[in-house]
């Protein structure tokens, strides 16, 4: 039995935050809103009398990763105005609290404690890996119930040195474990790699997390790892590490950065004759655009969701936001918002008062014991609050993904 890391009591008492058009600030630019002008009358008159349902929704909104943050921030709130437009939960309509936290960790725990203030029942949020750790260790003092869309490192939902989980935290998308082990299986066992290099960035938790995993499972199966290379932060210029790399005669290179990084990453490679297939994890989501079809050629990434799975989803997006939906970040925001209901549902059947220990305690309950039928598959979660489920492994073609398989 795993421990569930220790809480304070802590009561918060909400102030009365309109359900439509009012701005707030966090570092950047915020809003609540309810899910249409019908309904967001409604819930701003029902607001004083406690008719409505708080929900925070946090992500980068701006800044280098708000690609992401917007693509969540969408998600769920596509899925949060569907519950009220279908009625609500038992009758309430769902406030939806936004917050812009730019990608920053700071900013990220002050939006978190400012919507804890405004009377928030549950988090959907935060996005990226370092944002969520923090807002995480900040949650355990509220008990909180959070559900990260995307946050892939293994610490957001529990930590390993101390054998502990974090009761109140959940995520929708896999871990860097999984995901790194995932694709060191996928290049050894379907597609029959056997020496392979590596390059990551150095000093990041997802980066760093998939190296790892992939390196270790790997060499594990009887596969050499022939190469890892690493930069930092804020390089442009990867010439080096990958004239290192082709030296070293690899067929394939794992590379689990972010997709704009990729993006010349792919380039350079190209520019330097390495000219094997490369292999990524989901922040490959969104390449397309930032490499060409001959560099994306042979290569593969693991991501929760490919594009058709859900018509239904994708085509209420673009009715909501008027284009397509970006990338996986949307639908994995969609589950993240849909488990948070889900608990939430359950704590307002039981008659309990919301912001009340109680009342968390069993939307917390609910989820961790819970199966849920999301747009990215059907999952309940482990141990940890890690989703089980299968991933899907996507290829490029005339430099577009497509789903090769589920694996």
């Amino acid at each position: 039995m795993k421990k569930m890391i220790s809480r304070r009591n802590f009561l918060t008492t909400a102030g009365v935050v309109a359900a439509a058009g009012v701005l707030t600030a966090c570092g950047g630019s915020s809003s609540s809103t309810a899910a249409s002008s019908t309904a967001a009358s409604a819930a701003g008159s029902a607001a004083a009398s406690g008719d409505t349902i708080k929900i925070g929704v946090m992500g980068p909104l701006t800044g280098n990763v708000s690609v992401y943050g917007q693509a969540v921030v969408n998600g769920a709130s596509l899925y949060l105005k569907q519950v009220n437009a279908d009625g609500g939960i038992n009758g309430k309509q769902i406030e939806i609290l936004t917050e812009d936290e730019q990608g920053d960790a700071t900013q990220a725990v002050n939006c978190f404690t400012k919507m804890v203030d405004e009377g928030i029942t549950a988090l959907v949020g935060d996005v990226t890996t370092t944002p969520t750790l923090a807002v995480a260790a900040e949650s355990a003092d509220y008990n909180m119930p959070m559900v990260t869309a995307s946050a892939t490192a293994e610490a957001v939902t529990y930590d390993a040195e101390t054998d502990t989980v974090n009761e109140n935290v959940f995520r929708a998308t896999f871990t860097d474990p999984f995901q790194g082990i995932k694709m060191a299986d996928y290049a050894y066992q379907k597609l029959g790699y056997t020496k392979a290099a590596v390059i990551f960035k150095k000093g990041a938790d997802y980066n760093e997390g998939l190296a790892e995993n992939f390196v270790n499972e790997f060499e594990s199966l009887g596969g050499t790892i022939v190469d890892q290379e690493s930069y930092s932060e804020g390089d442009v210029d990867f010439k080096t590490q990958l004239t290192s790399i082709l030296g070293k005669g690899p067929e394939t290179v794992f590379c689990p950065n972010y997709y704009e990084e990729v993006g010349q990453i792919l380039s350079q490679a190209e520019s330097v004759g390495l000219n094997v297939p490369f292999l990524g994890g989901d922040g490959w989501d969104g390449l397309e655009g930032y490499a060409t079809a001959d560099q994306l050629k042979d290569s593969y990434f693991c991501a929760n969701y490919a594009k058709g799975s859900s018509p239904e989803f994708e085509d209420a997006y673009k009715a909501e936001y008027g284009e397509d939906y970006p990338n996986g970040f949307a639908p994995l925001g969609y589950d993240a918002a849909k488990t948070v209901v889900y608990g939430v549902q359950a704590a307002e059947d039981a008659g309990l008062e919301a912001g009340t220990d109680e009342y968390k305690q069993a939307v917390n309950d609910a989820i961790a014991s819970g199966t849920i039928e999301g747009i990215t598959g059907t999952f309940t979660f482990d141990e940890h609050h890690d989703p089980v489920k299968k991933t899907a492994i996507l290829t490029y073609v005339d430099g577009k993904p497509e789903l090769k398989e589920m694996f």
